[in-house]
């Protein structure tokens, strides 16, 4: 059972971590994207490469900031958190299409916020359990979480024990 806990939590936090980068790089790009007055799929294409750039810088820097090699951080950030960032930004995107108005709301507006807030909460629950997987798999975030421990990273340092 406590097994079972220490996985979601880890799986909580992973993804919670991702949303993290993914929401600094969608909202980066709705802005500019909306300010610069470009279409839906420009915008879209432009908050998708920050979506993965901030996601895989937020996974990195704390492992670049522990010593590891740049050489050796990239290929453990693409192998982290491709997959969890591809689900956030599949679902997070298509919801923003599907909502009457979101993407055409402008910055102002509420609904463009709540349309926004609303998608990346339900890109969270779309990459829960895939993140959960890889992790109880030794995938994913759990290659990561070695390498906290061994670095002793105080940012996430408390993962270390789960280092299975």
């Amino acid at each position: 059972m406590e097994h079972g806990a220490s996985l979601n939590r880890l799986a909580f936090s992973a993804t919670a971590h991702c949303l993290t980068g993914c929401a600094i790089g969608e909202v980066l790009g709705m802005i500019i994207g909306t300010a610069l007055g470009w279409s839906n799929v420009a915008t879209i294409a432009l908050a998708v490469v920050l979506a993965f750039f901030f996601g895989y810088s937020l996974t990195m820097l704390p492992l670049v900031r522990s010593g590891l090699a740049l050489s050796t951080v990239l290929p453990l950030a693409f192998a982290s958190d491709t997959l969890s960032i591809t689900i956030m930004e599949i679902v997070d995107n298509a919801v923003m299409l599907v909502i009457p108005g979101a993407m055409e709301a402008g910055l102002a507006s509420p609904l463009f916020w709540g349309s926004l807030a609303f998608a990346l909460a339900v890109a969270f629950v779309a990459a829960f359990p895939v993140n959960r997987y890889l992790i109880a798999r030794g995938r994913g975030h759990a290659v990561i979480h070695q390498y906290h421990g061994q670095h002793g990273d105080e940012h996430e340092g408390h993962h270390a024990q789960h280092n299975h």
